[in-house]
């Protein structure tokens, strides 16, 4: 316990102070510490000098700023494990128990103008009791979460913002870039692009960003801005909306000291604009557990705690749980009795407890007592808070629900969307679409094969039809297993922003289709050029051109399929494995090194495409009449050729069909596979 004379400021406040006598009646405290969290939150001259946050200006989107008290009653979650027949060892274990329970009989709530801070050890819920809050938990909590009364809606979902643990941003793109695109995407019809640049402007002078606004936010390959910047981007990008509710899962992660309190104090100082902020967090120091207006400690998804931040230790010392010295961190304190350990035993017992084999059995016990002595003395007093302030909330005004009337609505139109979308993915993947070490591949293929081939013609017709079959080939393996990464990359980044409403599916795929048009068909352009003229192929502008287009075709039938195969799995690994035995199959099925396929396995050839490809190559290149030396000072029908003749290239127009279905098909697959892993 801390010395009488010493005085615990709550929220900051010089005119709110606790004495730290010990409360003998817990019934009594518990009855009054919901009353102690309706105090009004401090004013910015009431904050101590080095915790002052600036405050935050939203000039274009004030009146957008609706207040939001959260409740949440009883929540709870559960999981069904999986259970395989391989693991036959763990059979009866994995049956005797199907589910994990993750929460149990989690309550509270949040005002606006009040930081509320989660508190637990790793893996004791904290993380799934945010993302349920945020309406982003998938399967089904039990409990009830309102929102101002209301359940959680499309509106609600565009005025939450959700900031993930792992900052989810673009590595090529600036801060400025970052921010003023998301500006583009989130912010309403209502306002002008110049309005939405200007508040991406105003987001960055606010959160410290001026000093590394053109600077390129970085990832793990390569330096960009520090990471207390990395989280004060990932913070504005929710800021832009000027949410009224604020969820953040341990954004103090990975910072100093420092920074984290920087963070924090920026936090608390947007919470005292009128916003409800809720944030989970690790091991904070005392100098940010003195920021937090309330806190939620959870034990193995049970709470032990829920209430205003400053009467932990009061209330835990009326269990008789004392902290083991005066000035110990209170988080330090919590988080020993969330692990079930006392803190009288801690520092002296602490080596010879671990040896015990009732170690474990005494802090079961102790976490049980805690959730016991919450279930009796707190829970009461925060349900009864929780009801006292539904019936004390002002009803809305009669007329249509807004949560109602916008809830199909988007902040911005499909064409809006697609524009942002297609100038933001252009500006992002050119640096790996033409990094110099796929320059390299491509230009170093294309020299090396146009000098394998140099000015070959139809005396070595054999050399030329496997020049063709090369090209089918080469560009059917390069372009897919390139795209079989785009989806499974890009699944956290699409993944939150649809979370956030930021914009349709639809839009999002049809601008990354778009954009593979410069991007994929340049250096295919740049190999064809190379190698169709240094490998002898027929030197005609025509030929040259057709051979092109069908290359180019090929390439972007190819890419459809790695796409549909990344979206499909969406795990690399399994995508590229797949990828490799299907191009076997095509490569083996496409006519070249088999000309005799049994029938029975014939039927592969009409799946492949780069059969069709190669048809087509061979078909654009040799005419009906042309002659090759075929013994000695004999010439015979290109056409007659074995290798030729078996594909059979008098209609090619049944192959540009089958490549055209292909090219339609693939990509109709990748969007239904992606559809049925995005939300709605």
């Amino acid at each position: 316990m801390m010395p009488p004379e010493h005085e615990t400021r709550i929220t900051g406040c010089p005119a709110i102070v606790l004495a730290n006598n010990r409360t003998d009646n817990i019934s009594v405290y518990a009855e009054s510490i919901g009353s102690a969290s309706n105090v009004s939150p401090c004013l910015d001259d009431e904050m101590p000098i080095q915790e002052k946050p600036t405050p935050v200006r939203f000039s274009v989107l004030r009146e957008s700023l609706r207040p939001v008290t959260l409740r949440f009653e009883d929540v709870a979650y559960s999981i069904n494990l999986r259970t395989t027949k391989d693991s036959f060892l763990c059979t009866s274990a994995a049956e005797a128990k199907p589910t994990r329970t993750i929460l149990t009989g989690v309550s509270g709530i949040v005002r606006p103008g009040e930081l509320l801070s989660m508190l637990g050890p790793s893996g004791s819920g904290k993380t799934t009791l945010l993302t349920a809050l945020a309406g982003r938990l998938p399967g089904k909590v039990s409990g009830t979460i309102t929102y101002n009364g209301q359940p959680f809606s499309s509106s609600m979902k565009r005025k939450t913002g959700f900031v993930s643990q792992d900052d989810v941003l673009y590595p090529h793109l600036t801060v400025l870039e970052t921010l003023t695109f998301a500006a583009l995407l989130r912010l309403p019809k209502k306002l002008t692009k110049e309005e939405k640049i200007e508040q991406a402007e105003l987001i960055i002078i606010e959160l410290g960003l001026t000093r590394c606004r053109n600077s390129v936010v970085g990832g793990p390959l390569f330096g960009g801005v520090s990471g207390g910047e990395r989280k004060r981007v990932s913070i504005g990008q929710e800021m832009l909306v000027n949410p009224s509710l604020l969820l953040l899962d341990e954004p103090t992660s990975g910072l100093d000291s420092t920074t984290a309190q920087r963070i924090v104090a920026t936090l608390r100082g947007l919470a005292h604009g009128g916003r409800t902020v809720i944030m989970t967090i690790h091991q904070p120091s005392s100098r940010l557990y003195r920021m937090f207006d309330k806190v939620v400690v959870l034990s193995e998804g049970c709470p032990i705690y829920s209430g205003n931040a400053g009467r932990v230790i009061e209330y835990f010392g009326s269990l008789g749980f004392v902290p083991g010295f005066n000035f110990m961190n209170p988080a330090d304190f919590l988080l020993d009795l969330a692990n079930g350990v006392a803190p009288d035993t801690k520092h002296d017992d602490q080596h010879e407890s671990h040896g015990r084999p009732d170690h474990h059995e005494d802090q079961n016990s102790i976490k049980q007592s805690l959730i016991s002595s919450y279930r009796k003395n707190l829970y009461p007093a925060v349900k009864d808070e929780i009801h006292r302030s539904c019936r004390d909330a002002v009803r809305p005004a009669t007329g249509p629900s807004p949560s109602r009337t916008c809830e199909n609505q988007w902040t911005t139109s499909w064409w809006m969307q697609f524009k942002v979308l297609l100038e933001r993915g252009l500006k992002e993947r050119k640096h790996e679409s033409y990094s110099c070490l796929r320059i390299f591949q491509v230009m170093s293929v294309s020299i090396l094969s146009g000098l394998l081939w140099w000015h070959s013609d139809t005396s070595h017709i054999q050399d030329q039809v496997g020049l063709l079959f090369f090209f089918s080939i080469f560009w059917g393996f390069f372009p897919m297993f390139s795209a079989i990464f785009t989806f499974p990359q890009e699944r956290p980044m699409l993944t939150r922003e649809r979370s956030s409403g930021m914009y349709k599916l639809s839009s999002y795929y049809f601008a990354r289709m778009a954009g593979d048009l410069p991007m994929e068909l340049v250096l295919p352009t740049i190999f064809v050029i190379v190698t169709y003229w240094m490998g002898g192929l027929k030197p005609s502008i025509v030929n040259f051109t057709l051979t092109l287009l069908i290359i180019l075709f090929n390439v972007l039938v190819a890419q459809g399929l790695g796409l549909a195969l990344g979206a499909i799995l969406m795990e690399v690994k399994q995508a590229t494995t797949l990828a490799s035995v299907t191009m076997l199959v095509f490569l083996l099925a496409s006519g070249y090194y088999i000309q005799h396929i049994p029938p029975f396995i014939a039927w592969l050839k009409y799946i492949s495409f780069s059969h069709y490809c190669y048809k087509l190559l061979v078909g654009v290149q040799y005419s009906e009449n042309e002659l090759y030396e075929c013994g000695r000072g004999g010439h015979c029908r290109v056409l007659d050729f074995p290798a030729i003749n078996y594909l059979g290239i008098d209609n090619m127009v049944w192959d540009v069909v089958a490549l055209a279905v292909m090219f339609v098909g693939y990509r109709v697959l990748a969007y239904v596979a992606l559809r049925m892993g995005q939300p709605k």
